[in-house]
């Protein structure tokens, strides 16, 4: 399939499932094919994005422990619209990738796999960034407190 695009794809044997997973041949260049391809990478989207607010649910847990605050209940509605705005803007990945081809058709490189990567990316760490903001108030309290 991707050397019918002209591309050619070496995968070596000692490519770990990771990498397959990150640098996957694309889609072939029909709509339904990409939004095929999209799909099939959805629930791992999910489990990444979601093991990432796993994360800083538990750093701002744990954090919130060893500075003696009391621990409140997480609330579930924030957790549902971050997961629900997550699939949705998961949606311009296709789209764009489809808009792409339809403007600049076999002139341009297939872009899923790069735009899935950068999507990926982008959420995990938007996801991570609540436990950030969490050890970065912990370093201030600390550093006021010594100073």
């Amino acid at each position: 399939m991707v050397e019918q695009l002209g591309i050619h794809v070496q995968i070596h044997d000692g490519m770990t499932a990771i990498g397959e997973f990150l640098f996957p041949a694309p889609a072939p260049r029909r709509a339904g094919a990409i939004i095929r391809w999209w799909e099939g990478r959805r629930l791992v989207y999910n489990l990444a994005v979601g093991a990432a607010g796993l994360v800083s649910v538990g750093t701002a847990t744990a954090i919130s422990a060893l500075a003696g605050l009391p621990l409140l209940p997480l609330p579930w509605q924030p957790v549902v619209i971050f997961g629900t705005m997550a699939n949705l803007c998961y949606l311009l990945g296709p789209a764009a990738e489809i808009i792409i081809h339809k403007i600049w058709g076999s002139a341009l490189l297939p872009t899923g796999p790069a735009l899935y990567r950068m999507g990926l990316t982008f959420s995990v760490g938007l996801a991570l960034f609540p436990a950030l903001l969490v050890i970065l108030w912990l370093v201030i309290r600390m550093l006021l407190f010594v100073f």
